[in-house]
């Protein structure tokens, strides 16, 4: 798959942008704070209906205006598709293929596939949970509608039971209602954790050698699923959990607190690793949700390159670029330095000034 042309309007410091891009590797290069990252946020958000750095539609709009326009034109399997968004401040957005609107935005998943690799991505693994459970969400919800379905709907039904427990205090006799919501949260957080526990299973197989490579063959990598409760022991978690819900008025158990765990040559990293042992892990993670990416969709996804070659020795470079030679890779970074110009072919060159883009060759 690739994305032939995106066009911006209203979106952050872009009035209008229209580019034509090419199959292989594009750069957007210049100044920081000029709308570089911007381009990459766009094409994930179209991608997948979601900011990669997690902002809300509002904040995406351009200043002092309403309401902003993402469209892209992609081909896959020699198919064309049109993604046409709708970004509102004030209202949920509007979202179409090929002209016709969508009621769920379950619905543009699998169209586009797109993985995303930033600076902060390499501090995934030092940072808290939660950083590593929506790593798993993003790519997951990407690749399986059932997974979406079910995190939506566990998602729903904690904000619900959380609730009641607040309103618990002022009506005690709503306490009654309180089995029905927990068997749901245990049907949905069942699934929930059963689908994620086989996309770190399936990253397993990928990240051994990855890492094995990366390490000059000196390190062992083992990545593993913590759920915060044994899927089968959740029903019984969340009973024995319930007084003290109550009493914090929120849910203490579930797949919302799960983690991912990352052992190199036994030891766990997230707390006794070096920031070198942490970052070689965290683009294993990242080279290894590209391959697996593949794998999964018979097909090649959409690389997006936020100005992490800089973040990176030259031998992690190598290993990056040379997994990423034959797909459609955008890459953002300060400059044209020789680094670029001579590791690999550039197909396509932008200049990105102030909200201009313009293309070199």
């Amino acid at each position: 798959m690739i994305i032939e042309s995106i066009e911006l309007k209203n979106y952050r410091n872009y009035e209008e942008l229209h580019m034509e891009l090419n199959e292989g590797t594009n750069i957007l290069y210049g100044d920081n704070a000029q709308g570089k990252t911007n381009i990459l946020e766009a094409v994930y958000v179209c991608c997948t209906s979601k900011s990669h750095k997690n902002a809300k539609d509002r904040d995406i709009i351009r200043f002092d205006q309403d309401e902003s326009h993402i469209k892209m034109q992609i081909r896959k399997n020699d198919v064309p598709y049109r993604i046409d968004m709708h970004l509102k401040k004030n209202k949920p957005k509007g979202i179409a293929i090929n002209g016709m609107p969508i009621r769920r935005a379950s619905e543009l998943f699998g169209i586009a596939n797109v993985v995303c690799f930033s600076p902060e991505d390499l501090n995934i693994i030092k940072n808290g949970p939660s950083e590593r459970r929506r790593f798993i969400d993003m790519e997951l919800c990407q690749l399986n509608k059932l997974y979406v379905h079910s995190l939506v709907q566990y998602n729903k039904v904690l904000v619900q039971r959380n609730k009641l427990l607040k309103e618990l205090a002022f009506r005690p006799d709503y306490g009654e209602t309180l089995d029905v919501w927990d068997m749901q949260l245990v049907n949905y957080g069942k699934e929930v954790m059963e689908y994620r526990g086989d996309f770190v299973c399936r990253l397993n197989e990928m990240i051994h050698g990855i890492h094995a490579r990366l390490s000059g063959q000196k390190e062992d990598l083992k990545i593993c699923y913590e759920p915060d409760t044994d899927a089968v022991q959740f029903e019984e978690a969340l009973k024995r959990s319930r007084p003290q819900d109550m009493k914090q008025k929120t849910t203490l158990c579930g797949p919302h607190r799960d983690d991912i765990s990352f052992f190199v040559n036994g030891i766990d990293i997230r707390k006794f690793g070096s920031q070198g042992q942490q970052r070689t892990a965290a683009l294993s993670l990242k080279l290894s949700e590209l391959e697996l990416v593949k794998q999964l969709i018979h097909d090649r996804p959409i690389l997006l390159l936020d100005d992490v070659l800089s973040e990176l020795d030259a031998g992690r470079q190598n290993h990056l670029l040379n997994a990423i030679n034959d797909i459609q890779t955008i890459i953002t970074c300060t400059g044209l330095d020789d680094f670029v110009n001579n590791r690999f072919k550039i197909d396509k060159i932008f200049k990105v000034i102030d909200g201009a883009v313009v293309s070199e060759n």
